[in-house]
């Protein structure tokens, strides 16, 4: 069985580090534990100061990005309207149209169902003698 070499790995950085420190600080434990918080505590200080950087940096961002998509929704939307607006007058006009032929061709039939009649009238008229 293959054992992970992660813990070793860890274990000659941990090492490797508190030589380092105390290598630095001419052999004194107290010395290279004081410098390892100062260093710390300048990493800590420097990720901070980058954080709120970065999170308006990415505000920023987000509201570019969020104006620009309601942007185009905004244009799409507006597009859509127009469209529907131009078939909807389109519908209306057609249907104006369509009411107008109709009511024509009525008045067409009614002509010739009236003068059909009045042919009639005056024909069955004609056999009772009146005019």
């Amino acid at each position: 069985m293959s054992r992970s070499k992660a813990p070793l790995a860890v274990g000659l950085a941990a090492a490797g580090g508190v030589g380092y420190y105390l290598y630095s600080a001419g052999g004194s434990p107290r010395a290279a534990e004081k410098q390892f918080e100062s260093d710390a505590h300048h990493v800590a200080a420097k990720i901070k100061g980058e954080v709120p950087q970065r999170s308006t940096d990415l505000e920023r961002e987000g509201r570019r990005v969020g104006k620009e998509i309601g942007a185009r929704v905004d244009n799409a939307v507006d597009t859509v309207n127009r469209d529907v607006s131009k078939a909807k007058s389109e519908t209306e006009s057609y249907a104006k149209s369509a009411k107008a032929d109709t009511l024509k061709k009525i008045d067409e039939f009614d002509r010739k169902v009236e003068d059909g009649a009045s042919k009639s009238k005056s024909y069955v008229s004609s056999w009772f003698g009146s005019k």
